[in-house]
């Protein structure tokens, strides 16, 4: 093969290469929302069955008992897999940049169809977003990993009514408890959302 063939042939793996980047790029969006859907589905099952068990006393306990552990587990898991997943995006789409960069060179004109400067609209779209310090707080992993803390925070308020006597002896503990518990657990998943995205971002 000459130079003008071997270009050829790396344009159109190039090419192609960019569809497989979008494609996969698509498919860990649809893959977190139905993760996220199913989270919150379960919750709001759980809910709805919480409300009728608490019209037995002897069953209520038991049952919170049972319910509460689980979603907490399968908030986590979901947690786990959304933030491997808005990590793949995020290498995907900066893959998905680099060939546009290359795509910008080739002719003079080229530029304001695929240029990554600041003064291009749709560079800025197409690249991931950036929110300084706070963007790690925008993302669809975070939304589960709260409501998840606040699942934590509840089953804390519950347990340290119970190891007391009743929530009514002491609710600033029991209210203190659970406070504690969903920041801290919040806090944790934030150093570690941001130390997965560091390990691709740092590169």
């Amino acid at each position: 093969m000459d130079d003008s063939e071997r270009r050829a042939a790396f344009l159109a793996a190039l090419n192609n290469q960019y569809f497989v980047l979008q494609s996969a790029a698509s498919s860990t969006i649809t893959e977190s929302a139905a993760r996220a859907s199913l989270y919150m589905v379960s919750v709001s099952i759980s809910l709805v069955a919480i409300a009728l068990v608490a019209q037995s006393r002897s069953a209520f306990g038991p049952f919170l008992a049972v319910v509460l552990p689980t979603l907490l587990v399968l908030g986590l898991f979901t947690v786990v897999r959304l933030v491997d997943t808005g990590v793949q995006n995020f290498v995907y789409l900066q893959s998905m940049a680099q060939i546009r960069r290359y795509y910008a060179d080739l002719v003079p004109d080229a530029s304001q169809f695929f240029g990554t400067g600041p003064d291009n609209p749709l560079a800025r779209l197409a690249g991931p977003a950036r929110r300084g310090p706070l963007e790690g707080l925008f993302t669809i992993g975070s939304m589960v990993a709260l409501i998840d803390c606040v699942i934590a925070g509840a089953g804390a308020v519950l347990l340290a009514a119970a190891l007391v006597g009743g929530f009514d002896r002491a609710p600033a503990l029991s209210v203190g408890a659970g406070l504690v518990t969903g920041v801290v657990l919040f806090a944790i998943f934030v150093v570690y959302q941001r130390a997965r995205y560091r390990v691709v971002t740092s590169r």
